[in-house]
């Protein structure tokens, strides 16, 4: 058995554990708690069953085993029944997130049953709209950016539109030449990064905006990356930006990291994207700077025990994974830093008869272990998921997902979906 097949034999094993936690909702439909403890299932696409939707289709096709369709077939129908009563609208925590893990499965595995709880979500998200905003978030994960990635990826371009038209008039000139935005109504800080703050704003003014052929949304996307950039203490040859500015919650929020959310891994998915959509060279640059930001910032080990250097795919190992995965398969990096980081998430695993899950630590003065989760942003789905994908690479397979993330560009060059499994053979990469 190889490393790789080790790696194999953990996704396995960490699939499993997921599948155990699933709870039967009647009718047929599986849905998920965010704990294994949790009372109550939930739908979020961060943290419960709509996140764990592409987990399950990464599965069927990696493996070419039919039994994880169905298991995403019957997750869809407890989404569908969430549909009608859940009372968020946006990506990760409501119905956008929902009606795009639904769409998924329709076209996926021709369900017409989720595609029409597709529509319904999005009909409920565009009818609660005021014209400007749907909640006090307005940003990618909670608000309007968010919104507008999914709905677009959903197929309703002209909601994903709707949704980005508001941050033309509510942009704030910032002193560097560029704008920015309030993240939360009232709130004094201004967030950089992608999951709340302008550049995930940008990502999504970017990539609506091309879809549709607005010119005016990917301009002022672009100033909104202008300010972030102008930002950076870590040039020339690095990218790195502090969390906010005045700093959000200095007592339990770092001024720095480097994962996906609020970080280098994160910005420099941003950075690809404008790469492919605006074909300018220097946004090849600032990603490769982002890569040496990270690679030398003493990742996977823990540097704020508790904080958002973790295991999961939103903060954590899993999601630096992702960038690393997608700059072997775009640029034929070395394999070397992600090997270094799947290293580091076997070992941390906790395996028995259940299967292996991870434990992340609370921020506290005295970190203490928390419960393992299920869910895309800090458990098992997340990390399954890209450690599938690192398996594919190793053996010189397809790196393209079985679901494309809203806010994760697709890599550049890879051939149209497959519609049969993708479980690949061939050799090892170099070292």
């Amino acid at each position: 058995m190889t490393a790789t097949d080790d790696v194999e034999e953990l996704a396995v094993d960490a699939l499993r554990w997921l599948r155990g936690t699933a709870r039967d909702t009647g009718s047929g439909g599986l849905g998920w708690p965010v704990r294994p403890s949790d009372d109550t299932i939930d739908p979020q696409l961060y943290n419960g069953t709509a996140g764990v939707v592409p987990v399950l289709l990464e599965a069927w096709r990696h493996f070419g085993d039919d039994s994880w369709a169905d298991t995403a077939l019957r997750a869809a129908r407890s989404l569908a029944d969430a549909v009608d009563e859940h009372p968020d609208h946006s990506l990760y925590f409501g119905l956008t997130g929902i009606a795009l893990a639904l769409r998924t499965v329709h076209r996926e595995l021709a369900d017409d049953t989720a595609g029409a709880a597709a529509d319904r979500a999005l009909e409920r998200v565009r009818s609660h709209f005021d014209g400007v905003r749907w909640g006090v978030l307005f940003e990618l994960m909670g608000g309007n950016a968010g919104i507008g990635l999914g709905a677009l990826a959903a197929g309703d371009a002209d909601l994903a539109v709707r949704a980005l038209e508001p941050y033309l008039e509510t942009a704030e000139p910032t002193q560097a030449g560029g704008v920015t935005w309030e993240f939360k109504l009232g709130a004094p800080a201004r967030l950089h990064h992608v999951s709340h703050g302008t550049l995930g704003i940008a990502y999504a003014l970017a990539a609506v905006g091309t879809a549709a052929g607005r010119t005016d949304l990917v301009e002022l996307g672009r100033a909104g990356v202008a300010d972030v950039v102008a930002r950076d203490e870590d040039g020339p040859d690095g990218f790195l930006v502090p969390h906010s500015d005045p700093h959000h919650r200095p007592d339990v929020v770092e001024r720095y990291s480097y994962g996906w959310c609020h970080g280098p891994a994160g910005d420099a998915q941003v950075f690809r994207l404008l790469r492919d959509v605006l074909a300018e060279p220097a946004w090849t640059e600032l990603a490769d700077r982002c890569w040496h930001t990270v690679t030398r910032s003493g990742l996977p080990r823990r540097l704020r025990p508790g904080f958002w250097d973790n295991n999961g795919r939103c903060c954590g190992t899993a999601g630096v994974l992702a960038l690393a995965s997608d700059r072997i398969a775009e640029q034929g990096d070395s394999p070397g830093f992600a090997r270094t980081l799947v290293a580091d998430l076997v070992s941390r695993a906790t395996r028995d008869a259940d299967g292996a899950r991870w434990s992340n630590l609370a921020h506290r003065p005295t970190p203490d272990r928390l419960e393992p989760q299920t869910g895309w942003a800090m458990g098992n789905a997340g990390i399954a998921r890209e450690l599938l994908r690192h398996v594919r690479l190793s053996r010189g397979g397809d790196p393209r997902y079985a679901f494309t993330w809203p806010d994760q560009p697709a890599v550049r060059g890879a051939a149209a979906q497959a519609t049969e499994p993708i479980r690949p053979v061939g050799t090892e990469l170099a070292s």
